[in-house]
């Protein structure tokens, strides 16, 4: 396999290394995107964000550890499905791409924790056709503090949930619109986030496995009016720009499941994440959904 690229890298010419790096790029773009479509053919909540809880339910029977601290460093590479109204009817799919900065610490005799989370992440999505492209980039900020419970149904299992809040924001873009080219998302909630986490080992590695759900539950959002351009708000037209969000016109979580390796001082972190956005206001409807891997490295 690796000889059909020889060719092609030894050629000294830039145009032709770039040339054959955008098609390595797009040969692995198409691989992740055919691997997870086959995951993601169904968008129901039900068979898309369970599975993983399910996964983390089968982990029961091995050991439990302690909360240890977090800093570390995850890079998400994975499929993106976007759908927005505003924009264009048409769903686009292709790739997703993320970089998170995460600190978790146990407070208060290791009874309670603290989480944060810092990310940013960028989809690069297509048409059936592929003749057009969308471009979104997006940026958050997530913190909580949860509840500790050890030993919970059974000695080896850990649990711990309390109240979060996040701030998401950023931009989509649509190259082929003229009149709406851009659309801005903004919002801000509170909600609960639950999380298991279990200790192992595989012959002499210790392994920390870890669920975790993210769930908002209300707060405000920003959305423009069906067909209202972006120049008629600069105008002066802020009516109906902010929105009270609640389970019934806006649902979003997030699922994590993964494993931290522990290589002595070094943790390599390896695991699978899901994002759900989903908003209907303003006859305008958003559907956002990314399946990834996650890879890790603690600092």
């Amino acid at each position: 396999m690796l000889s059909r690229f020889i060719p092609c890298w030894a050629n000294a010419n830039y145009a032709n290394f770039m040339n054959c790096l955008f098609s390595i790029f797009a040969k692995l773009v198409k691989f992740v995107k055919f691997a997870l479509k086959q995951v993601c053919a169904c968008h129901s909540i039900y068979c898309t964000y369970c599975l993983p809880l399910l996964f983390c339910l089968l982990f029961s029977g091995f050991g439990a550890a302690g909360q240890e601290r977090v800093s570390m460093f995850m890079v998400d590479m994975g499929y993106a499905s976007v759908h927005d109204s505003y924009l264009t009817p048409i769903t686009y799919d292709g790739l997703d791409l993320g970089l998170t900065y995460e600190a978790m610490r146990p407070v208060r005799h290791d009874k309670w924790l603290w989480q944060l989370q810092v990310g940013a992440d960028y989809n690069y999505v297509e048409n059936n056709a592929k003749n057009n492209e969308l471009h979104k980039l997006m940026g958050d900020i997530t913190f909580d503090m949860q509840r500790q419970w050890h030993g919970v149904f059974t000695p080896k299992l850990n649990l711990s949930v309390g109240p979060m809040t996040q701030l998401r924001a950023g931009i989509v873009y649509d190259a082929v619109n003229s009149n709406n080219p851009v659309t801005l998302r903004a919002h801000w909630n509170v909600g609960v986030t639950g999380m298991a986490t279990m200790g192992t080992r595989i012959s002499r590695l210790p392994i920390t496995l870890r669920y975790q759900l993210q769930l908002p539950a209300a707060g405000v959002f920003f959305a423009p009016e069906y067909d209202e351009s972006y120049y008629e708000i600069y105008l002066g037209n802020h009516r109906s720009l902010a929105h009270l969000g609640w389970w019934g016109n806006r649902f979003d979580m997030t699922n994590y499941l993964g494993a931290d390796l522990h290589l002595g001082k070094t943790t390599l972190r390896i695991g699978y994440r899901s994002r759900l956005e989903h908003w209907t206001v303003n006859h305008l409807k958003v559907h956002d959904v990314t399946h990834s891997l996650v890879l890790g490295l603690n600092l």
